[in-house]
């Protein structure tokens, strides 16, 4: 079993179960569920024709749920755990004829400068898929239990997103789950353009010249490196899957449909790895500027010193009350200190004014 990440942002417990999402597929289409539909029906809906395809979205999963899942689909018990327990990893792992994918999408948040990661578990057998919003929320961001308010709006939005291609759903089960995955690589461009923007945002605030620009640039540094991590499991999902192409008899149209999701995936990966390093080389300009900057202001406070040095020592001295000073009682010695004291400041300004400390 893979480690456990930190949460990107915490499961909130939820008072009541939110029904789940049932859709049933024959032949490309889209079929009427029946009115008690269950996980168990899905199951049951599948198994007598290999035409057939159910499918089960869990908007905000309960234990409850899972615990009935486990049951219907007969689940191995170390499947069940990982079930029950988010904030995992993205990974494949096959337990007999069920495949259990961790994936994760990604949402850009404009006000807040963030970038959304959102968890899903996703049971794949022969015929049928179930998918489990870890997070409470749909790869678009709409939180679930808004969608249990709209059981048809959601169906509209689900069928739109993954069952709408006819001929690519007769393929089977394979298809929703690639789908799933094509939608989830299709929300990393969003979040990486706002990222992008961001970036630029900061290249402004570098050269302008803004004292707070460094904070920023390490909290988009963080959610880069985020990224890069949900692009880099999401990569290695797709790679283990596409290993089992021959074992698993895939047909071909559905390989060259990953193959197309994995380019997707690849350039969006390399993109956050861009970012991740010209972001470290805008902090690197940034620290050099600010080392710049501040070696600019020693310079006039060290010349300010050295001005106000000269009216100091001669003050000094002629402060210093002896009575043998012969200048103390010569008619002039007032205004040629004076003088002198101006003249040493004046000069000693003239020099770092041309030496452009000033």
């Amino acid at each position: 079993m893979a480690g456990s990440l930190p949460r990107r942002s915490p499961k909130h417990c939820t008072p009541s179960r939110v029904p789940a999402i049932f859709r049933f597929i024959q032949d490309g289409a889209i079929v009427e569920a029946p009115k008690d539909a269950d996980i168990a029906s899905v199951l049951e809906f599948s198994q007598p024709e290999a035409n057939r395809v159910g499918l089960g979205i869990y908007p905000v999963p309960a234990r409850e749920d899972i615990h009935e899942l486990a049951r219907a689909w007969q689940l191995h018990p170390v499947l069940v755990d990982d079930l029950l327990h988010a904030g995992q990893r993205p990974k494949l792992e096959r337990y007999g004829d069920v495949t259990l994918l961790v994936v994760r999408s990604a949402l850009y948040l404009d006000e807040a400068e963030e970038v959304e990661l959102s968890e899903f578990h996703v049971l794949l057998r022969p015929g049928a898929l179930a998918i489990l919003c870890q997070d409470n929320r749909w790869i678009d961001g709409t939180p679930g239990r808004d969608w249990a308010e709209d059981i048809g709006g959601s169906q509209a939005v689900l069928d739109k997103q993954l069952l709408a291609n006819q001929a690519l759903l007769k393929l089977g089960a394979e298809a929703i789950l690639y789908r799933l995955l094509d939608e989830i690589v299709d929300g990393y461009v969003p979040a990486l353009q706002g990222l992008g923007i961001d970036k630029e945002q900061i290249e402004l605030q570098v050269f302008g010249g803004d004292a707070t620009v460094t904070e920023r640039i390490y909290r988009l540094s963080q959610e880069v490196i985020d990224m890069q991590h949900a692009t880099a499991s999401l990569s290695e999902v797709v790679r283990s899957l596409a290993s089992g192409f021959e074992k698993y008899n895939v047909p071909g149209e559905l390989q060259t449909y990953l193959q197309d999701v994995s380019d997707h995936l690849t350039r969006a990966h390399t993109q956050t790895q861009e970012y991740r390093d010209a972001l470290s080389q805008i902090l690197n300009v940034n620290s050099t500027l600010v080392a710049q900057r501040q070696n600019e202001d020693m310079k006039k406070i060290s010349g300010w010193a050295a001005i106000l040095f000269a009216p100091t020592l001669i003050a000094a001295i002629y402060g210093m009350n002896f009575d043998n000073m012969p200048e103390l009682h010569w008619a002039l010695g007032y205004p040629v200190a004076i003088g002198g004291m101006v003249l040493f400041a004046a000069g000693l300004y003239g020099v770092f004014k041309w030496r452009k400390w000033f």
